[in-house]
């Protein structure tokens, strides 16, 4: 090993035989044993992966190649058997000789569904319940909406943290969460009111639902709930979680560049038990009151939301124009005419779709500070006589 920086990896026979103390500074530390089962079972899962991918790679068989994998899998097991004095436990994680996948397990006596199968196959996410995956928005490939409706619908009970709530982000799960609380599944959300990006018509309709409880901070000086995780619990131990830049907007939710994380209690559960004690810590907290959907809650609501608005709308900047490129040269050019020539009668025509209203605002906020260095200069030369 030549390559310096950082490393956290376990220290083997061969790259201890390359680790040349004498021309580097090399960091160790002892691993604990409280963590030593996650550090030993992370290294063996990689090594356990080449070998199976490796084995056999001369057999032209598919099935042939798969069954000794298996073969190969069960004899590891049967070895730790003897290693272990907890022999059932060994026993009862021997794999099935065919390689089967249980993806769902339903009763028939008293079926949710008239077809199972297809039950299933309706509900099921499209990128499974085990391994992560980044969704990047757009609608590239499975859409983070897609997944969402078929994780809603093979929930059995749902946390939503998100910082606003619009109506028409809502109502693209309208179906899917009124059958879902319908069936007695429980559902809990927690929002704010800050920037006044919240619908109250969302929040009133998620404090309809049944087995539906909504929480909602009115604190938007001292803290300002930013987080968007949306986390669903299943009784089988299936637990999924996304975390990302996604509020429950339309645009965040279909066609925006949002980035959002999947993550499984299979994979990384250290991180949805995280998720999890974070939320519920924020659940029990007094800075989120409940939402009953009662008229004095909605009309508290809805004087939060208003306020917010007001504020903004009552701020002297609150955003930051930037001109596009050929935007840029419209307004240099402008500024040419205005400040080297003194033409201050213009005329900017731009067609349809490259940007006609931020062209304007950006004029605006030329002719703004045109005036204001005008009351400058004005002030400027009076203050003499008013000496």
């Amino acid at each position: 090993m030549q390559q310096t920086g950082l490393y956290e990896q376990l220290i083997t026979n061969l790259i201890a035989e390359h680790l040349d103390d004498e021309r580097y500074y090399v960091g160790e530390r002892t691993l604990e044993p409280a963590d030593a089962s996650v550090w030993l079972a992370r290294f063996l899962a990689g090594i356990l992966k080449v070998a199976l991918d490796n084995i056999d790679k001369n057999v032209d068989n598919g099935d042939d190649q798969l069954s000794a994998q298996i073969e190969l899998s069960n004899q590891l097991l049967l070895w730790l058997k003897q290693q272990l004095r907890n022999n059932d436990f060994i026993e009862q994680n021997l794999l099935h000789s065919q390689g089967r996948i249980l993806p769902a397990l339903f009763e028939r006596e008293n079926p949710i569904a008239s077809s199972l199968p297809d039950h299933v196959k309706d509900i099921f996410p499209l990128t499974g319940l085990s391994q992560s995956e980044l969704f990047c928005g757009s609608n590239a490939g499975i859409s983070l909406e897609t997944e969402l409706k078929r994780e809603i619908l093979s929930a059995d009970s749902i946390c939503w943290l998100v910082s606003f709530i619009k109506w028409t982000g809502l109502r693209i799960f309208r179906k899917e969460l009124e059958q879902f609380t319908q069936a007695g599944k429980s559902l809990r959300v927690i929002t704010t009111s800050y920037m006044g990006a919240t619908d109250a018509k969302a929040i009133e309709f998620l404090a309809r639902l049944n087995n539906t409880e909504v929480k909602v901070s009115y604190n938007t000086r001292q803290e300002r709930l930013h987080a968007k995780s949306y986390l669903f619990h299943r009784n089988t131990g299936f637990n999924t979680g996304y975390i990302g830049s996604s509020n429950l907007s339309h645009s965040a939710l279909t066609n925006g560049l949002e980035w959002n994380l999947k993550i499984t209690s299979q994979e990384i559960p250290h991180v949805i038990e995280k998720c999890a004690s974070t939320f519920e810590t924020y659940w029990q907290s007094n800075e989120f009151e409940t939402f009953t959907g009662q008229l004095p809650c909605v009309n508290k609501l809805r004087k939060a939301l208003s306020q917010q608005t007001i504020q903004l709308q009552g701020a002297r900047f609150y955003f930051d124009i930037q001109p596009q490129v050929h935007q840029k040269q419209i307004l240099d050019k402008l500024s040419v005419e205005r400040d080297v020539h003194q033409r201050f009668r213009n005329l900017v025509v731009a067609a349809t779709g490259t940007g006609n209203t931020n062209s304007i605002n950006s004029l605006i906020t030329l002719l703004v500070k045109t005036v204001i260095d005008c009351v400058i200069n004005l002030a400027g030369s009076l203050l003499p006589d008013f000496a």
